[in-house]
């Protein structure tokens, strides 16, 4: 995941969503509470049915007939999957867009590497400044502004242009895969210009002890940031990796900056002035450039006021009006800002100032927030865009979330861009998350299935999904929930020619 991309509102992929109930709200958005099991569909026609009396705000009430319903879909016969199991696996699993880009740029860094060994004529110089270049491409690769560049030009293809190339650019979000491919190929880099450096230094060519010195502090720095972002490290240790990588992150980019001055140092002209030949130098430039990407997010550090509204004791949503956001957007928060940073996706209404994310209980921290809710909270940087922000690339579209997951989703329901269809699975709906919450989606989407997980069981997401995507026509899926069940409906409706898009959890 890109861990920003996975981030959705109290990390949903830590809910509970083998439970769920069914709120099928009818066209003038009211609501009706389904059998209690699924049973075999029966023939409908398209009139609907009589509206009775309302008691409440909650009213019951009967659905549409002939619209979206979820009865009888366990009965649904699933398409064929495409191709074999074996290449299913390979193109679906083992090589996900986020592989092929981390292995472009892997496998080109090494033809070069080879290249250069086999050629026999390396200079420690060349060497460093395709070190620093590496780096550069990776800390770059993590930068909003850029994320958010990204995003807004795959998202800005029209939806005339053929399905297989809205495809490819709705997974803008696994260019994490250039970040993690930049940064393992910059420290094999470092490690060949740490051999060479060596064997200049012993025959006295040109590198100096400093130089050195500061290469393998650096080496150390990156193999212990690799070492704990390799994913189940990341997962089992997660607050060591967010250590890891920030301290030691940029303690390395520091030691870069003594190396390259260093190295400039070690190779300047006789008579050149160390300012000219460092302003002259490309590793100075790109090394300014990064330093500045990392400062930028921390500049715009701030602690800002929080309005709390407790929905349960399951989860709280937390109101700002400190900037507004777009639908797709994530946001990050923390109560000490040095050690420790979550991410929520941003809830905005159109035309309305400010946002808020559903923090769900998950951990410690969201426990926390939900026991006593804060009233300011420290922010930094700008709102990113995450995986919901492909949505509008496609004409139809169905979306699925599962318990907060709804935090992504709701923003895209509300800006009303594209045709959608969602699905909700969560426990106690209304109960959880509040009857505002719930009765705005509905008003939003008034076809949305809303899936109690806790009165109706353990539903079959792909089933249920392919049924949504088959009624609504959709073009493609959006999935937010846990690891597990992401990557399984993922997998159901790519493997059967659907486009299906959800967060990753490889970054």
């Amino acid at each position: 995941m890109s861990a920003p991309d996975a981030a959705v509102a109290s990390a949903p992929h830590e809910q509970d969503l083998s439970t769920v109930s069914v709120v099928l709200p009818s066209a003038a958005h009211l609501r009706q509470q389904l059998p209690s099991l699924p049973h075999a569909p029966e023939k409908t026609s398209n009139a609907s049915t009589a509206v009775p009396s309302i008691s409440d705000g909650k009213s019951e009430i009967s659905f549409e007939k002939g619209g979206l319903s979820w009865e009888g879909y366990l009965d649904d016969e699933l398409p064929e999957k495409t191709h074999d199991h074996f290449l299913r696996n390979v193109r679906f699993q083992i090589f996900s867009l986020y592989r092929r880009l981390f292995g472009i740029v892997f496998i080109t860094n090494m033809a070069i590497f080879i290249a250069t060994c086999v050629r026999g004529d390396m200079d420690a110089n060349y060497l460093g400044k395709v070190s620093v270049a590496n780096i550069f491409v990776a800390v770059l690769m993590r930068q909003d502004y850029v994320i958010n560049a990204f995003f807004l030009v795959a998202t800005a293809a029209p939806r005339s242009w053929p399905l297989w190339i809205r495809r490819i650019l709705g997974r803008v979000y696994t260019i994490g895969g250039i970040h993690s491919g930049a940064a393992i190929s910059g420290t094999i880099w470092l490690i060949l210009f740490a051999a060479q450096s060596t064997r200049q230094f012993i025959k006295k060519e040109h590198i100096t002890i400093p130089t050195l010195v500061f290469t393998y502090i650096i080496i150390a720095l990156l193999i212990g940031i690799i070492v704990f972002a390799y994913p189940k490290a990341r997962t089992r240790h997660h607050d060591t990796f967010e250590m890891t990588h920030r301290f030691c992150g940029w303690t390395a980019v520091a030691l870069v900056w003594c190396l390259v001055i260093f190295l400039i140092k070690d190779y300047k002209q006789p008579g050149q002035t160390l300012g000219r030949a460092v302003v002259e130098a490309p590793p100075f430039w790109l090394v300014l450039i990064m330093t500045c990407s990392i400062i930028l997010p921390w500049l715009r550090l701030r602690k800002v006021p929080v309005r709390a509204e407790v929905l349960s004791n399951h989860c709280v949503q937390l109101h700002f009006d400190y900037v507004d956001t777009q639908p797709g957007h994530f946001t990050r928060m923390s109560h000490n800002p040095l050690f420790e940073w979550h991410s929520f996706a941003t809830i905005s209404a159109p035309g309305a100032h400010g946002y808020s994310a559903v923090v769900s209980r998950a951990g410690d921290w969201t426990s926390g927030q939900i026991a006593s809710p804060p009233k300011e909270i420290w922010v930094r940087g700008v709102p990113c865009y995450g995986v919901v922000a492909v949505t509008p690339l496609f004409r139809r579209v169905v979306l699925v979330a599962t318990g907060s997951g709804i935090g992504p989703i709701a923003p895209v329901i509300y800006a009303k861009k594209v045709p959608l269809q969602l699905l909700w699975t969560a426990p106690a709906v209304r109960k959880t998350f509040g009857d505002k919450l719930v009765d705005s989606l509905l008003e939003a989407n008034p076809s949305a299935v809303i899936y109690d997980t806790r009165e109706h069981g353990k539903p079959d997401m792909v089933k249920l999904t392919y049924r949504m995507v088959r009624e609504f026509d959709a073009e493609a899926v959006v999935i937010i929930s846990n690891e597990a069940l992401t990557r399984k409906v993922v997998y159901g409706m790519m493997s059967r020619g659907i486009p299906a898009f959800g967060a990753i959890w490889d970054s």
